[in-house]
């Protein structure tokens, strides 16, 4: 059994929706997973012990928030290479944060991430009804 890492960032919970949709999906499956804001996180040793991770942010004004580019930065030096990853992030009209995550992730980290890329929703379908 994995030990999956789902940290996030997010400024109206609704990407925390998407954090523990996810969390839930990892569990079903027959493993852990931690749900982790990003305001959690004061260090590298934060981030490490995980089998998995998977990061998340909206995207505001074209960019993920604050909270994940601080906690990417710590990230970068958790020694994250090989280690399976995903990105995903909510969005209103743009939708860049999951991707520039998932680039990151795979280029900055070296991480080994899923074939289908980030995961993308749109906010109104989460705060639509999709629970």
């Amino acid at each position: 059994m994995g030990k999956v890492l789902v940290l996030y960032a997010t400024r109206s919970d609704e990407t925390k929706g998407i954090a523990d949709l996810i969390a839930e999906g990892i569990r079903i499956s027959g493993h852990e997973a931690a749900v982790k804001k990003t305001s959690e996180i004061q260090s590298e040793a934060d981030i490490q012990g995980y089998d998995a991770y998977c990061f998340g942010s909206p995207t505001y004004h074209g960019e993920m928030i604050t909270g994940m580019k601080q906690t990417l930065f710590l990230a970068e030096r958790a020694g994250l290479a090989d280690k399976p990853g995903g990105a995903f992030g909510a969005y209103g009209w743009s939708g860049e944060a999951a991707g520039r995550i998932f680039d990151t992730m795979a280029h900055v980290f070296k991480m080994k991430m899923v074939p289908e890329g980030p995961l993308m929703l749109k906010a109104s379908w989460i705060s639509g009804g999709i629970q």
